[in-house]
């Protein structure tokens, strides 16, 4: 297992507040610097009425409602991956805010496999330069007077990373909270045993570190919740709390996920999210269109 690759800021506490959109149970962030006005945008949500084919703007207006409330200073727009389950708002956002759009390096293998799938051709850049910027491991960006450090931890796809600001880990897929589990791993790109790896990474940063998820479903008839701590993921996590071995994790994953049916949104997700959330561009009526293919995914 790799290592952390920097000192880790236990004393900074920086602040988070959480926007949940039902539809996807998908938890978008705002992380600011506590010294000053700037903050990041974590994995935003673009509404979609998927069968009506109308886009919308109520989650992400909400967002920068709360933004010009408090008159932040967007920096950046995160995403910690690829989403299959859900658009990304970051253009609209960087549009209204400014700031910049970062994704994990490794990006460029999802844009290789999703644009054959999706038969984009020669004119889809496949290098990654939809986004202004590509995160290696142990990279780190600016929220201020914050720090902001990138984990590549792989597994749900190729290019997920964990971003570590102070005493807050926004951790995507990576991990659920801890009656959840852990996130599926069969799509292309995907492996079980590379997540158990990056799932025990982050397990290493210190206890009291605070967790946050991307998505929680609220098992049981549970009230949604977000946040945890490592010490708590270690203890009670049902898929890899300690004492789970990789290879009881790597079997109960690949058999979970044979169970697992495809993401309902996952169509438009994959198209838009690899392009940094652009949408289609219009014909020459002004229509978008996706893409279906068939007898691929």
């Amino acid at each position: 297992m790799t290592s952390i690759p920097f000192s880790i800021e236990m004393n900074v506490q920086p602040e988070v507040t959480a926007f949940f959109e039902t539809l996807t149970n998908t938890v978008s962030y705002v992380v600011k610097d506590p010294k000053s006005k700037s903050c990041a945008i974590i994995d935003s949500v673009l509404d979609i009425d998927y069968a009506a084919g109308r886009t919308s703007h109520v989650s992400a207006d909400e967002i920068i409602a709360f933004i010009k409330q408090h008159d932040l200073n967007v920096e950046w727009h995160i995403e910690t991956h690829v989403h299959a389950d859900h658009l990304s708002a970051a253009p609209y956002l960087q549009q209204a805010l400014g700031g910049k759009i970062g994704i994990g390096k490794n990006i460029t293998i999802v844009q290789e496999t999703f644009g054959k799938i999706f038969n984009e051709g020669t004119e889809f850049q496949r290098d990654g330069s939809q986004f202004d910027q590509l995160f290696d491991d142990g990279d780190t960006y600016q929220l201020g007077a914050l720090t902001v450090h990138t984990l590549h931890t792989p597994g749900h796809t190729p290019a997920c990373m964990t971003h570590v600001a102070g005493n807050a880990a926004f951790v995507g897929d990576t991990l659920f909270m801890p009656d959840g589990g852990s996130a599926r791993a069969d799509f292309p790109g995907g492996d079980a045993r590379a997540l158990f790896r990056s799932i025990k990474r982050v397990l290493s940063l210190p206890n009291e570190m605070r967790l946050f998820m991307c998505h929680d479903y609220g098992p049981n008839g549970r009230n949604i919740k977000w946040e945890t701590t490592v010490g708590e993921q270690r203890e009670h996590n049902i898929h890899a709390k300690d004492g789970i071995t990789e290879d009881a994790f790597v079997a109960m994953r690949e058999a979970r996920d044979l169970t697992l049916g495809i993401p309902k949104l996952i169509i438009p997700s994959l198209q838009v999210n690899m392009k940094a959330g652009e949408l289609p561009k219009p014909d020459e009526s002004g229509k978008r269109f996706l893409k279906v293919p068939l007898d691929t995914l």
